[in-house]
């Protein structure tokens, strides 16, 4: 699945939508192509036009502002880039640091990603208790840095390096 990503006509990130979508978008002259993926081209009766990776809006939305990115667990997993907290193999599940039994919340500064092992391997426990320390602290994206993460590795690191750097 290939997403694409939304600017607002002031260049902010605005979301993501799917493929179809965005050259929807374009054909109906409602978004101008900022970047195109370098191979891949739609192709209708009468069209023929480079698939967009990223997407501006002819007009400026009004959005409501967002101080914080909700959490979820999904979020949690992107935020991590799928590499667990406590050895660095591939994450498929989340864990609290302060255990929820221990008044632990689900919050971003309280979960990480882990590996299945690790996670069972921790248990009921803080790091410092289960002699586990973390590889990286855990960090609170911003909403744009939630939604630029959530492209994937592959569509993050081929954006514009103007657009990049404006979420590490």
């Amino acid at each position: 699945m290939r997403d694409t990503l939304v600017l607002n006509a002031s260049f902010e990130p605005l979301s993501t939508v799917t493929l179809n979508r965005a050259v929807v978008l374009v054909l109906q002259d409602k978004a101008v192509v900022e970047q195109a993926h370098p191979e891949l081209r739609m192709r209708g009766a009468a069209v023929d036009i480079p698939a967009p990776r990223v997407i501006r809006l002819c007009q400026y939305v009004r959005v409501p502002f967002r101080r914080r990115a909700p959490w979820s667990r999904r979020g949690v997993l992107v935020r991590d880039r799928h590499r667990c907290a406590y050895c660095g193999r591939r994450a498929t599940t989340v864990d609290h640091v302060v255990p929820r039994s221990h008044g632990g919340q689900d919050t971003w500064l309280n979960t990480v990603a882990s590996c299945a092992e690790d996670n069972h391997r921790k248990a009921n426990r803080t790091p410092e208790q289960a002699g586990m320390p973390l590889l990286r602290r855990p960090f609170e994206p911003t909403p744009a840095d939630a939604m630029l993460l959530a492209l994937g590795t592959e569509e993050y690191d081929a954006l514009p390096e103007w657009l990049a750097s404006a979420a590490a």
